[in-house]
């Protein structure tokens, strides 16, 4: 039986809700595709990019408390989310590209 989002740490009924329209159904998928994978569905779905919700990620796979996140590593995963924001919303690419650039079937290309 599938385990349910809230069942990992910082999860909340809010975060599941979005998960789980972003296509993310139970905690076994969201480990399976991790963060950054996870994040970036939310924001295909529609869900507006917020900061604290992408690390917050990030620290629940890792089962830390969501405010563990703190100096080099937060600014490290700053930029990883700004790279999603601005890939999700880039209106260069179309939905093949990034679909074929999410499964690693494309070279990232230098703009």
């Amino acid at each position: 039986m599938p385990t349910d989002l809230t069942g990992i740490r910082n999860i909340g009924p809010a975060l599941a809700a979005e998960l789980r329209r972003a296509g993310i159904p139970d905690a076994e998928t969201l480990h399976s595709q991790g963060a950054d994978a996870a994040y970036a569905a939310m924001l295909r779905a529609g869900s507006r990019p917020h900061f604290i919700a992408y690390y917050v990620l990030h620290m629940g796979l890792q089962g830390r408390p969501w405010n563990d996140c703190r100096g080099k590593e937060k600014a490290a995963l700053r930029q990883r989310f700004d790279a999603l924001k601005a890939d999700a919303h880039d209106p260069r690419r179309s939905a093949l590209e990034k679909a074929l650039d999410e499964i690693g079937v494309r070279c990232p290309t230098a703009d």
